[in-house]
């Protein structure tokens, strides 16, 4: 009978120790996934914000970039977002000889992206020219221009930098000349103090540049001027640089006076050359 009472009870005491087991178990496992899913949300949320952050810092860093790249340029006008304010259009006045035209400014227009400037032809018969010019002047550094020449016989497209009496200066000036006449050149000029003696120089492009948009551009040294082509230095000036600073400037012009230079011109209106955008950026 003991024997029998002691089996019972061992038997009683067996299976409440396995229900307490499986639920010991149970509760441990359940406890176990409850911690594994809030660690997985704890990573998930974590990650997620650590992505935010990723985001925020990105943008932050690509503001920054665009903000580095403007401001690598002393001076930057980009004519697709309109008028710069560091240029003016020239208006009511012309230069004599050997230009025949006048400047004004409604000549000069910002439409499809880019400034159109234009010759064409008055009320009364004669010629009216375009020219924009900045307000202040600059020295050494690189000059660069994206445009596209107007293509015409006795006219003249340019980019160039200039300052002389009217400013109470001596003549000094770098230009950058397409002439109309055969637009698969360019032509590099300086003028020092007034003389230009020996300094023009023609160089064959290898294509018409009145027909797409490409980089001109110079960079003006104490001791020489290099020109560039689509940013590959193509021509080197050493003798007689000039010093004086000058305005950056573009102007579109029919000649007279000047027929062995750029050809005689036939009265052709409008003729348009266009300008995506000017930089400088100041070199000591």
């Amino acid at each position: 009978m003991k024997r029998i009472l002691i089996f019972s009870l061992a038997l009683c005491a067996a299976a409440l120790s396995c229900g307490c087991s499986s639920t010991d178990s149970e509760s441990s496992d359940n406890g176990s996934v409850a911690e594994q899913s809030s660690s997985k949300t704890e990573t998930v949320s974590s990650e997620s914000e650590e992505t935010e952050e990723e985001a925020e810092s990105s943008e932050s860093e690509a503001a920054e970039g665009d903000s580095e790249a403007e401001g690598e340029y002393t001076l930057l006008a980009d004519f697709s977002q309109g008028p710069s304010e560091d240029f003016y259009s020239s208006d009511g006045w012309s230069n004599g000889l050997p230009f025949n035209c006048s400047w004004i400014a409604s000549n000069c227009v910002f439409e499809d992206g880019v400034l159109k400037m234009s010759i064409n032809e008055a009320e009364d018969g004669s010629y009216t020219g375009a020219e924009h010019r900045t307000n202040e002047m600059y020295g050494y550094g690189l000059y660069e221009v994206s445009m596209k020449p107007a293509k015409n016989v006795g006219i003249i497209s340019s980019f160039f930098t200039y300052t002389g009496p009217t400013d109470g200066n001596p003549w000094d000036e770098i230009d950058i000349e397409f002439l109309g006449k055969d637009t698969t050149q360019v032509q590099f000029n300086y003028y020092t103090n007034g003389s230009a003696e020996g300094h023009e120089y023609l160089y064959d492009l290898g294509f018409d540049a009145s027909e797409d948009f490409h980089t001109y551009g110079f960079r003006w040294e104490e001791d020489k001027i290099t020109w560039y082509v689509d940013g590959e230095a193509v021509y080197e000036a050493t003798e007689d640089i000039p010093t004086t600073p000058g305005r950056i400037m573009m102007n579109v012009w029919n000649g007279i006076g000047v027929d062995d230079w750029i050809g005689a011109y036939d009265g052709t209106t409008p003729l348009t050359a266009e300008y995506q955008w000017v930089r400088f950026t100041a070199e000591e």
